[in-house]
């Protein structure tokens, strides 16, 4: 194709770029916020939380941007790995997993990296500007409106600048986030909303930074949740992690439902950090906070199945959080991001013409979708103020997964399948394999 449209740049929209580039002569990306060197500036309130890369994710970055793993290194990120990751349950530490692999980074140290590599590529071009619609003409996609951002004076922002320009487009993606308004512009033009999944969660999480010395050891990642024993509930230690970043800084969030929430206060945040499991309390004691504490409230998953549509404009995917935004506590977003890129690049190299309805690039990265949503929503309806919906079976299915994942505090090797779901290696059904449910079993009778 000629050109292709990228509106918004951060994350997902930084993925479909990069794989945009390898099928389009031109590759403009329309970007509202002004991103300084250091890659602060964009305006996503969640982007200063902590986030993690899951180890499918780590593998997707690497696939797409060869090479990238070592320069976040060299540039003060930490690669956990062994021992250097602990993940607790109910406050007991799990079973080790050999091979075991984290990256440990702030978001937009490790999105202004992967801006560098695809403001490098020789066919893409990023413009400050605002998308403000679609140009749709015999049923596909043609151009796409912009206009100055919010805030700024319409003057302009210097090379690159596209305000109020209409950029002709045989491709489009929607990478906009969680409010995209791409479904209002689908609807002005006599085109149908796509179905929503929700399942309202009230979860709130605060991140605050502290400075790091010795005081961890060798620990890059350390995360803890309330499991069975509790009943899911911060009864036991209080939900949190925390990740060694770059700039020789800890990056801490703590997490709550409902009237659980943290809040701004940094005396309460210590006073919580301190309930938590062991290297959460020694940070506390020992570091420094660095700033105030930030907070974001995520009030539900959601998610749009743009396959069960009858008409779609061709020329059009969506990306990111703009599709499918699950609960945040598990870590899914950023890889759920680069495997979109994965089934965008298949649908590219399938497609005879990027101008037709998108419906097998919505089947693939939807199967994604899918697997993500399963294990998300299985997991907030554990929690008691969470009232469904409920699938079928699920009284069932949360007593087995209850046994899964008592077995996985006590064995490496149901442990290791039990993170390979968690960390998207596998799909949810791996964990209903006759052989791994009898190894589970017979741990759980060992005591």
């Amino acid at each position: 194709m000629k050109r292709a449209v990228v509106m918004g740049g951060s994350y997902a929209g930084l993925f479909a770029a990069r794989v945009l580039s390898d099928h389009a002569e031109d590759v403009v990306v329309v970007e509202p916020d002004a991103i300084g060197p250091d890659g602060l500036g964009r305006r996503t309130p969640q982007r200063h939380q902590l986030h993690a890369l899951l180890s499918m994710g780590h593998a997707q970055l690497e696939r797409w941007f060869p090479g990238v793993t070592d320069d976040l290194v060299k540039g003060g990120a930490l690669l956990g790995e062994g021992e250097d990751v602990r993940f607790y349950l109910d406050g007991r530490l799990k079973a080790p997993v050999a091979g075991a692999r984290m990256l440990g980074a702030t978001r937009p140290f490790l999105e202004n990296h992967l801006r560098r590599r695809v403001e490098g590529l020789a066919n893409v071009r990023f413009v400050r500007a605002r998308a403000t619609g679609l140009v749709l003409r015999n049923g596909r996609v043609t151009g796409v409106t912009t206009a100055a951002p919010e805030g700024a004076d319409g003057s302009g922002g210097g090379p690159g600048d596209a305000a109020g320009e209409t950029i002709d487009a045989d491709f489009a993606v929607d990478a906009m986030g969680r409010n995209s308004p791409l479904e209002d512009w689908l609807v002005r033009h006599g085109w149908d909303r796509a179905p929503v999944d929700g399942m309202r969660i009230d979860l709130g999480y605060a991140t605050a930074l502290f400075h790091r010395g010795d005081e961890l050891g060798g620990t890059v990642v350390a995360h803890s949740s309330p499991g069975p024993a509790s009943g899911y509930l911060p009864t036991v230690t209080e939900p949190g992690a925390l990740t060694a970043v770059e700039g020789d800084r800890w990056s801490v969030v703590l997490a709550g439902y409902a009237d659980h929430r943290p809040g701004p206060d940094p005396e309460e945040f210590l006073r919580r950090m301190r309930r938590c499991v062991e290297p959460l309390r020694t940070v506390a004691d020992a570091s420094t906070m660095i700033g105030g504490v930030r907070t974001y409230r995520f009030v539900e998953s959601r998610r749009r199945t743009y396959s069960r549509l009858d008409r779609f404009p061709g020329g059009l995917v969506v990306v990111g959080d703009a599709l499918a935004s699950v609960n945040p506590v598990y870590g899914q977003g950023l890889t759920l991001s680069a495997l979109a890129a994965n089934a965008l690049g298949a649908h590219l190299r399938s497609t005879p013409s990027p101008h037709l309805p998108a419906r097998n690039y919505f089947r693939l990265v939807e199967a994604v979708v899918e697997g993500a949503w399963q294990l998300s929503t299985a997991a907030d309806l554990a929690q008691p103020h969470v009232t469904g919906p409920y699938p079928r079976g699920h009284r069932a299915r949360k007593w087995v997964a209850d046994r899964l994942t008592e077995a996985s505090v006590l064995d490496s090797a149901v442990n290791a399948r039990y993170m390979g779901v968690v960390n998207m290696e596998l799909p949810p059904k791996a964990l209903t394999d006759v052989r791994f449910l009898a190894r589970a079993a017979r741990v759980l009778i060992s005591g």
